[in-house]
């Protein structure tokens, strides 16, 4: 029996360790290329792309143009082929749990979909039922409800069907604009108090590590 038909997963820092190991990393690069001799520190980094986004970071903070912000997407897709973040412990028996329970996996991301095709395959032998990452046009992706009502209208689902499980805000915005409940996959962000309390405060549940939100999801 499954308590939710629809997981709906967020990619980087909840099902991969993507963020210290991969996005942190070449953006510092690119930053030094385009704003030579600025720095940013892992925690800035974090904390500017849960306040304001990541594009809305690079704007606001790096007057990054629109035109520097496509480079900086074609740097990281080129950046990323050699770079294969490894997946948080107990997230595959998670997702192999839910498929093999006839249910829906879909992910809702700012990776690209050949990135988390890529990484699916990797370590878990399969592929979502539906990704919607950074490919999209900017209205269509997280924090925007596009990927929700869609994955509901598509599925045939109601908002209590799906669980959207992420660590950032920005899920949050999406979940609540369509009334989806969410769990802070917090298990990527010990280390940021700020964000865990926020988080925790915010979203329907919490989960410390992945081995709870597998217990959670076998419950009644």
């Amino acid at each position: 029996m499954l308590k939710y038909p629809c997981l709906v997963l967020d990619h980087d820092d909840t099902v991969v360790r993507s963020e210290e190991t991969v996005n942190y990393p070449y953006f510092c690069e690119i930053l030094d290329q385009l704003r030579p001799g600025t720095t940013i520190t892992l925690k800035e980094y974090t904390e500017g792309c849960y306040h304001q986004g990541f594009v809305e970071m690079c704007r606001q903070k790096y007057h990054f143009t629109d035109e520097e912000l496509a480079e900086e997407y074609r740097g990281w897709k080129a950046y990323i082929q050699d770079h294969i973040p490894a997946p948080f412990p107990g997230i595959k028996e998670i997702i192999l749990r839910q498929k093999a329970l006839g249910g829906l996996v879909c992910v809702v991301s700012h990776s690209t979909k050949d990135t988390i095709t890529r990484d699916y395959l990797a370590h878990f032998g399969l592929q979502p039922d539906d990704i919607y990452g950074w490919d999209l046009p900017e209205h269509q992706r997280k924090p925007e409800p596009f990927p929700l009502t869609d994955i509901m209208k598509k599925y045939h689902l109601s908002p209590a069907d799906l669980l959207v499980v992420d660590d950032m805000k920005p899920a949050w915005e999406m979940a609540r604009k369509v009334q989806v409940p969410i769990a802070f996959a917090a298990w990527g962000r010990q280390n940021y108090p700020e964000i865990m309390a926020e988080m925790t405060e915010l979203c329907d549940f919490t989960f410390h590590k992945t081995e709870q939100l597998y217990r959670f999801l076998l419950e009644d």
